[in-house]
């Protein structure tokens, strides 16, 4: 009942903010009352407080960085990075400058849609990688989060219940600051997205973000209500599912079964002699 009332309060209260966060800072203090009554972390589904994750309550190992596994820290999901290094500030101050000079880089670092809270470890460990599935054996999984980070293949691995959050934020950060995502990172998300439909709770966070920024995620707001996905068959791959590809064999593109296997090798087992031209696009005679 409490939740209940709780969730009631926040969709009547939240309007009222009337306009998007103007920082960073602000940001971050908003999203802490957007998800008042739903406090558990993005990656690793730990309940949380003000003081901190219970590391417990998810079965969180930690790897090296105890007191910043302690607290939450607000994650971009889109690393500011991505959709600050390609802007002109970013080129000529970097960061700092991006925020004392571009309006528009300070609208996407503050946009709520691209914001969650993360185990702080997991955060500084994740930066700027690009997510994906590793498949180097120094990979670390943080205890029964199935999270998983490879500092050797600089990629950071998410676990399956959220890739989908991961994808329609990536489009959305695309279509509304105009930042650009390589064909290999469309082709995974195409995947995670169809494998992780919207739920319940991305709904209702949209919502709520809807109501302090004016406009919200469309890739949200349009998606249909969660369907059962069918079993894909066994010679049916799909490039989130580690179990349907392997990096074992290096395989050449007459061997590739489909474009997302060609993709798969590209990109996660390092096979560059599959891009012979340097495009991104493995296999050409696959991938047209």
């Amino acid at each position: 009942m409490y939740r209940l009332v709780l969730s009631l309060l926040l969709i009547i209260a939240l309007p009222a903010l009337a306009e998007p966060p103007g920082s960073f800072s602000t940001a971050k203090k908003i999203a802490t009352q957007i998800h008042a009554d739903h406090q558990r972390t993005f990656y690793c589904d730990c309940t949380y407080t003000e003081d901190g994750p219970d590391l417990a309550s998810c079965g969180y190992q930690v790897r090296k960085q105890k007191p910043r596994a302690n607290r939450i820290e607000w994650e971009h999901i889109m690393p500011a990075y991505d959709f600050g290094r390609q802007r002109q500030c970013w080129q000529d101050g970097g960061r700092r400058n991006c925020r004392s000079n571009d309006p528009v880089f300070r609208r996407a670092e503050a946009d709520l849609v691209n914001l969650v809270p993360s185990v702080g470890e997991v955060n500084g460990d994740r930066s700027n990688m690009r997510y994906g599935m590793v498949t180097s054996a120094d990979a670390y999984q943080y205890g029964q989060c199935s999270a998983k980070v490879s500092f050797k293949e600089r990629t950071f691995q998410p676990p399956a219940e959220v890739r989908g959050n991961i994808a329609r934020t990536y489009w959305y950060m695309r279509d509304t600051y105009g930042t650009s995502i390589s064909s290999q990172q469309q082709r995974l998300f195409e995947a995670w997205a169809k494998a992780d439909p919207v739920d319940d709770w991305e709904r209702l966070r949209n919502q709520r973000i809807t109501a302090i920024q004016g406009s919200g995620n469309p890739y949200v707001e349009d998606s249909p209500q969660p369907q059962p996905l069918p079993t894909p068959a066994a010679n049916d791959p799909v490039l989130d599912q580690a179990s349907s590809f392997s990096c074992e064999t290096r395989k050449t593109c007459s061997m590739m079964r489909s474009c997302d296997e060609a993709v798969y090798h590209l990109q996660q087992c390092g096979n560059t002699r599959l891009d012979g031209d340097k495009d991104g696009v493995p296999c050409e005679s696959l991938c047209r």
